[in-house]
């Protein structure tokens, strides 16, 4: 069966609806406690190339069961009032997963622009797993 909507549709679509935070802008509320950074990418991109230290990481593929409350799998990271920003690695996981975390009603979910590779890029820290 062919694909009718493309993902980078998906993505483009998604933008229109969520709001996005710089790298630096992410560091800064980070450091202020004013947010929790959630690192979607596969455990192996973490291994291979470091992550955002005090990130909690939430597998893309566990995401909606790790924010339900009602989810046997839930993680209390994702009951907060203060802002999460996703982020993943250039920016496209995570901009589908915020509008899918808005689609659960989370209206604290922020969008890192550019992802770990911008986070890099900005000489921020980064934290490579032991």
């Amino acid at each position: 069966m062919p694909v009718t909507q493309h993902v980078a549709d998906m993505i483009a679509s998604a933008r229109l609806l969520i709001d996005s935070i710089g790298a630096t802008e992410a560091a800064e509320l980070q450091r202020l406690d004013a947010a929790i950074l959630i690192d979607l990418r596969d455990i192996r991109e973490l291994q291979r190339a470091g992550t955002v230290p005090d990130a909690f990481h939430a597998p893309r593929g566990m995401l909606e069961f790790w924010a339900d409350p009602a989810s046997p799998y839930h993680k209390s990271v994702f009951q907060t009032d203060g802002k999460l920003i996703l982020f993943c690695a250039s920016g496209l996981r995570s901009a589908l997963a915020v509008r899918t975390l808005q689609e659960m009603g989370m209206d604290n979910v922020l969008d890192m622009e550019g992802g770990f590779t911008e986070w890099k890029m900005q000489g921020l820290p980064v934290e490579f797993l032991t």
